[in-house]
């Protein structure tokens, strides 16, 4: 089997536990070495990083490759607004901070990654 390729794009807070429960579901069907699982957060479901209840599952499927990534520009303006700060030296290792989320959904798309948006 070809190893499959997915960036997950949670953009809304309300979307994770779907989107979460969707990726363990993908690995379980098709096993954690048959593909690469990358999950995008901006705008507000940046939060998410930050939820310890959220954080932990996150964590498990770290520990089975997939990779969490946020949009710094939406990390910015999250603290701009007043509505929460966070500073990405503090996010949890498994967490990368890209420059805009925007970007790397156009560069994953180009790698031939399939878009999803629970």
């Amino acid at each position: 089997m070809e190893t499959l390729k997915v960036l997950f794009h949670v953009s809304e807070p309300d979307r994770w536990k779907v989107a979460l429960g969707n990726i363990t579901n993908l690995i379980k069907d098709v096993g954690e070495g048959n593909v690469d699982v990358e999950v995008l957060a901006n705008g507000p479901s940046v939060s998410a990083y930050v939820d310890s209840e959220l954080i932990d599952i996150m964590k498990g499927l770290a520990e089975k490759n997939v990779r969490f990534v946020a949009c710094r520009n939406s990390l910015k303006k999250m603290c701009a607004d007043d509505i929460i700060c966070i500073d990405e030296d503090k996010l949890p290792s498994f967490i990368e901070v890209v420059p805009a989320g925007i970007t790397e959904i156009i560069k994953k798309q180009a790698e031939g990654y399939a878009y999803v948006k629970p």
